[in-house]
């Protein structure tokens, strides 16, 4: 996938659901993997030529696993003029001593989730922020809404855009029209510098049983990810409603349709 074409997703996404307005000071959460920098790649060339003007800062959590470096993170965010932070925290340790261990049933994941985001927030807040962009893409939207009625029994996927009313910061996930399959293309193409995910469980959990289960699907029967995707966004989810545009619903399904 080619830059432009990354741009015309992101661009598409921010209008549809007005993730941007004037004088955002944004937050970009970067874990070093493929979609959190593709996500800073895009935010940070949006900047340059969107009406709306915005500030950008990306910020890491890092969950103190021993041996990994974000040096490649902070010189990519270097050759962006994007200003870098690492938040140092214990977080692996939390999870897999073992006192965390007796404490937490079944994966890891959910309660990692939690305290990621916990502390990612709190560090934008102290910087001012008052948005913090997701890498959550198309995949990820598919995936969350089978978590949910398999694990759950409800049908529920995160929004593109959520208020959190305890922070009073804006969640936005800007790469909402973007396949996985897309940033893997568009990671081969830039070179970006990802750093390898050191969890003990990756690979291991839930969502990758959800991940492999929609692949089999999509290969059985051509399609299914497509129709999927056009479910959440025509299903009346909450959040999903497009925000006083009557021509944007039509610009979502032509997303659709040329992400395939």
């Amino acid at each position: 996938m080619k830059s432009q074409k990354l741009l015309s997703y992101v661009r598409q996404a921010v209008d549809d659901y007005k993730l941007i307005e004037e004088g955002d000071h944004i937050a970009v959460g970067v874990s070093g993997g493929k979609d959190s920098l593709t996500l800073l790649y895009a935010m940070k060339k949006l900047q340059t030529f969107y009406p709306k003007h915005f500030t950008l800062v990306a910020v890491t959590v890092d969950l103190g696993y021993p041996d990994v470096s974000y040096a490649p993170v902070a010189e990519f965010c270097h050759e962006l003029d994007v200003p870098y932070e690492i938040i140092s925290t214990e977080i692996a340790s939390v999870l897999f001593s073992e006192d965390g261990a007796k404490k937490i049933d079944g994966s890891p994941c959910a309660l990692c989730a939690k305290l990621r985001k916990g502390a990612l927030n709190d560090a934008v807040l102290s910087m001012g922020c008052n948005k913090v962009a997701y890498a959550h893409h198309k995949d990820d939207m598919i995936e969350t809404l089978f978590l949910s009625m398999i694990f759950e029994g409800r049908l529920n996927v995160f929004p593109p855009k959520t208020f959190l009313d305890r922070t009073r910061l804006t969640v936005i996930r800007p790469l909402m029209y973007v396949s996985e399959a897309e940033i893997r293309g568009f990671l081969n193409k830039y070179s970006l510098p990802v750093v390898k995910n050191p969890c003990p469980v990756d690979g291991a959990t839930k969502r990758q049983y959800v991940k492999d289960l929609i692949r089999h699907m999509n290969l059985d029967y051509p399609g299914v990810k497509k129709r999927l995707f056009h479910a959440i966004t025509e299903g009346n989810l909450p959040g999903w409603q497009v925000e006083d545009d009557t021509t944007a619903s039509h610009s979502v399904n032509a997303v659709n349709e040329s992400a395939e």
